[in-house]
């Protein structure tokens, strides 16, 4: 939704027809979602691929602040999906939320249902993904919530531009995940990222390939940055300008200017641009993305190029000059390794904590829970074959708990009393204390246990959690999702974390608001969030490979007193397993 001050009246009129200001009567957006095969090349690889509605990316779901939404998903392959409306806090509506045998029984073949949720207080950048193994590889898209309200900044904004990141794999998704659930090894990576579904000039076969913005001199322009790749963080920059900060995980902040982001999947970053180069002989300027290496296991370690191409009246502009990677230089990108960029970036970003976007952290807490996440090298069982470091098989873990998805939804064991089917024993500490981030990352048992272990508060809880990194392995960086809430990183650093210490350098102020926080490699973050929100919510590392190892959790948030405090009943054609 563009924004000019030119034409401020015009603009004005176009929000009340479209339902960006509140009216008498609640809207309600709907859309259908039909998930299916289609044939995509990409790198000279052309391949079925799983899609929505024949798309790679999946449609843009565009809403306002408020609606209520209806999105009717068709399951039209022969295998289960779900999917999940990633950072959407499904405010008593968590049969919608996504996540498989979480909150509901997949969507089998020829089967629909309906996610129905109101977006109660949310505007911004967030994005939905399918949330059933590693489906999300091809199954995503942006989800858009326009403000009630003008953005709290005084740029005029010429046009928005979503730049979404992916990752494609030239050979079967499937056979990737299916290999580490079998032999217990590490994933291969992917063959490319994208921008939006390209990939772009730096790989083979790739440069008609390329996602190209054409934008004019002067003008500022917002992008609505979203990681949407599998298993990286990404460093992410425009060679010769500057990005403003403005939001992130939907959620205003107040601006900052910086040559670069780091971003996690899961997360969305919207940026400023202005268009204010002049003196150069060409008028393309590149877009790069690279991922920010804190891993032992494989991975991707190419650059993924978009162009922004300057508006010219000349002719010899009109064709594209195919980019020669080997002339690139790509100075405001950082390294792959640059942890202290990472750091400064995220220590930059604050919340707005205005009159109209107050910044409400807890500043008392009911329960601390402190958990370490990290990986773990189990065992082979005998006769078995484990492609793992000396030979064995790698799990992940919270406070030594690895996550086994249930084979009926939690949600609704909790709803129907069926407390035979719950644990609610999730360990409130690590059983053991040890030195996290020091420990010896090879010699130490690493061995895991299993289960689908709950945290259970009472409705209302002032909630913080501490998660702590460990060096099993490797010490790396974990973006970890909190489903149905939000919270507020309140703190974070670098080795242990200190329990008598650490919360009196809390920032209790204006600390960030988001729905996922990438605990930094070798250090812990600390959440805080009330816990108002009834239901029985995932929380899981959004690398898609450790997710599947099981670094994981559930927490049950219990209904309040009133009514409204309530989850509300299950839809009549929620999936049955």
């Amino acid at each position: 939704m563009a924004t000019y001050f030119n034409y401020s009246f015009l603009i004005f009129g176009l929000l009340i027809i479209f339902g960006a200001f509140p009216s008498s009567s609640s809207t309600t957006r709907h859309f259908k979602f039909n998930v299916g095969w289609t044939k995509v090349t990409r790198l000279c690889h052309r391949k079925p691929l799983l899609t929505v509605n024949g798309k790679f990316p999946g449609p843009t779901i565009a809403v306002h602040e408020d609606d209520d939404v209806e999105i009717k998903v068709t399951n039209h392959v022969a295998m289960n999906t779900t999917i999940h409306w990633h950072g959407i806090k499904q405010l008593r509506t968590g049969w919608a939320d996504g996540p498989a045998y979480i909150t509901q029984c997949p969507i089998g073949q020829g089967k629909s249902y309906t996610y129905k949720f109101t977006v109660t207080g949310q505007r911004g950048t967030l994005l939905w993904h399918a949330h059933l193994a590693w489906q999300r590889a091809s199954i995503y898209g942006a989800f858009i919530i326009y403000p009630r309200l003008p953005y709290p900044f005084k740029a005029p904004i010429k046009a928005e531009v979503p730049i979404i990141f992916g990752e494609w794999w030239n050979g079967d998704i499937q056979a990737v995940e299916d290999d580490i659930i079998k032999y217990g090894g590490g994933p291969n990576s992917s063959d490319a990222y994208t921008i939006n579904g390209f990939p772009g000039p730096s790989y083979p076969c790739s440069n008609k390939d390329t996602f190209t913005k054409t934008i004019e001199q002067g003008k500022t322009y917002m992008l609505r940055i979203i990681n949407a790749a599998l298993n990286d963080e990404l460093f992410f920059s425009v060679e010769n300008h500057t990005l403003t900060v403005v939001e992130v995980d939907a959620v205003y902040t107040k601006p900052f200017t910086t040559t670069a982001i780091m971003i996690a999947p899961g997360q969305t970053t919207n940026v400023l641009l202005t268009a204010n180069q002049v003196s150069r002989s060409s008028s393309t300027f590149i877009m790069a993305a690279q991922p920010y290496l804190t891993s032992i296991f494989p991975f991707d370690n190419s650059t993924v190029l978009g162009l922004l191409k300057y508006k010219t009246n000349s002719p010899r502009e009109i064709t594209m000059t195919p980019i020669m990677v080997s002339n690139i230089t790509l100075e405001n990108l950082p390294r792959m390794e640059d942890t202290s960029f990472a750091t400064k970036f995220s220590k930059s970003l604050r919340s707005l904590a205005s009159v109209q976007y107050p910044c409400n952290v807890p500043q008392k807490i009911d329960k601390r829970v402190i958990t370490t996440v990290g990986l773990n090298l189990q065992d082979c069982p005998k006769n078995q074959t484990c492609k793992g470091y000396a030979g064995k098989r790698y799990f992940a873990s919270m406070n030594n708990q690895s996550f086994v998805r249930p084979s009926k939804s939690l949600l609704e064991c909790h709803y129907h009393n069926l407390s035979s089917k719950l644990s609610t024993n999730f360990p409130e500490k690590p059983p053991n204390e040890f030195d996290y981030t020091g420990v010896n990352p090879l010699t130490e048992n690493m061995n895991t246990e299993f289960g689908s272990e709950l945290l259970q508060v009472p409705h209302g809880t002032n909630l913080e959690i501490v998660l702590q990194n460990t060096a099993f392995l490797n010490v790396e960086n974990h973006p970890i999702h909190v489903h149905g809430h939000n919270f507020f990183i309140v703190g974070t650093g670098f080795g242990n974390f200190d329990v008598k210490n650490d919360p009196a350098k809390y920032n209790l102020i204006d600390p960030p608001e988001r729905n996922t926080v990438a605990v930094p490699s070798g250090g812990w973050s600390a959440i805080r969030f009330k816990a108002d929100n009834p239901g029985v919510w995932f929380i899981h590392c959004h690398l898609e490979e450790h997710t599947t190892w099981g670094l994981a959790m559930g927490l049950i948030v219990e209904s309040g007193l009133h009514p409204s405090q309530c989850l509300l009943p299950p839809p009549d054609d929620l999936p049955a397993c």
